[in-house]
């Protein structure tokens, strides 16, 4: 059951997809309708599960979930895992590789693999203060508060010395 996002409750979970390249408009109006029938159609053991998504920064998709009305399931969750393969296919685009880094370079999102972000890190081209994506936030309040982040409040603190 496809509701907004925004009216999702703070304690949704919530899984992002951290795109290797931008999106072009085109391919985001093309993907939120993917999105919107997925959503309609997921479901766990025959039940609805209540979702939404939003899209930022051309680059990022994000689906919550209201487990207070049914939680995901491994057959639920696998489906997504599928659906976002099957965009990987469609659009030629990594979002599966949790392995890299988004960071902001002013209004700018760029991506790095963590080995790059890492030795950036080291020869003090990202600071403690460079805008982070924290993709690792597991609800919406999480996702509110702790997902942009600078980096010395994030995971990626402790590549940076």
């Amino acid at each position: 059951m496809l509701v907004d996002f925004n009216t999702l409750p703070e304690e949704s979970r919530v899984w992002i997809y951290q795109a290797n390249r931008s999106f072009t408009d085109e391919e985001i109006v093309d993907i939120e309708d993917k999105l919107k029938i997925f959503i309609e159609n997921w479901t766990a053991h025959g039940s609805d599960l209540q979702s939404g998504f939003t899209i930022q920064y051309k680059r990022f998709i994000v689906i919550a979930l209201n487990q207070n009305l049914n939680i995901a399931t491994g057959c639920s969750i696998d489906a997504s895992v599928h659906f976002f393969q099957q965009l990987e296919k469609d659009y030629n685009v990594d979002l599966m590789d949790k392995m890299n880094v988004s960071y902001k370079q002013g209004e700018y999102v760029a991506y790095k693999t963590l080995l790059d972000f890492k030795k950036m890190a080291k020869d003090k081209a990202v600071s403690k203060n460079t805008i982070v994506f924290n993709n690792m936030v597991t609800n919406i309040a999480e996702f509110n508060e702790n997902w942009e982040v600078p980096a010395s409040e994030s995971w990626h603190s402790r590549f940076l010395k």
